[in-house]
């Protein structure tokens, strides 16, 4: 999907709010080139959706929909003044009703960061990490028992 001009993603916002909710999206929605490991987010503050634009180019038409209808369920809910944040249960419930994900699929220009791979002696549980991790200091999160590097990419 090609990134949309201002006017363009806000029509698209608008067209999604009435498909999805019946309510029109008044207010503003912009790209934030900023966002690093989320699709979109809502500011309450300001009522600002604001959408990563490399969701745009690299995932498609289809995960940016998804990311839309996902910020406009935090943002009717709190034009209404319901629970709009991921633990209220009037948020879990709108999410379900109009088939917005919970959360966006990872990009897969992410995936590539993972340098370090570890590995529990005990459990043989794998750990992929982009930092590197002391063993000596950290545990596997299952069993508890100790971290070895496996491999480390360059």
């Amino acid at each position: 999907m090609k990134l949309l001009e201002e006017r363009e993603l806000h029509r698209l916002v608008d067209d999604i709010s009435m498909a999805f909710f019946n309510k029109p999206y008044d207010d503003k929605v912009i790209y934030n080139n900023r966002l690093r490991t989320t699709g979109g987010r809502y500011i309450p503050s300001r009522r600002l959706i604001e959408i990563n634009p490399k969701y745009a180019a690299e995932m498609g038409a289809d995960e940016v929909e998804g990311i839309i209808k996902h910020e406009l369920c935090h943002y009717h809910l709190h034009i209404e003044g319901k629970g709009y944040k991921h633990g209220d249960p009037e948020f879990k419930s709108l999410l379900k009703a109009t088939g917005a994900p919970r959360h966006c699929q990872p990009l897969p220009s992410s995936k590539n960061r993972r340098k370090y791979t570890y590995k529990c002696r005990s459990c043989s549980q794998l750990y992929q990490r982009i930092r590197r991790v002391d063993v000596n200091k950290y545990r596997c999160g299952r069993c508890r028992g100790k971290l070895i590097l496996q491999k480390e990419r360059t």
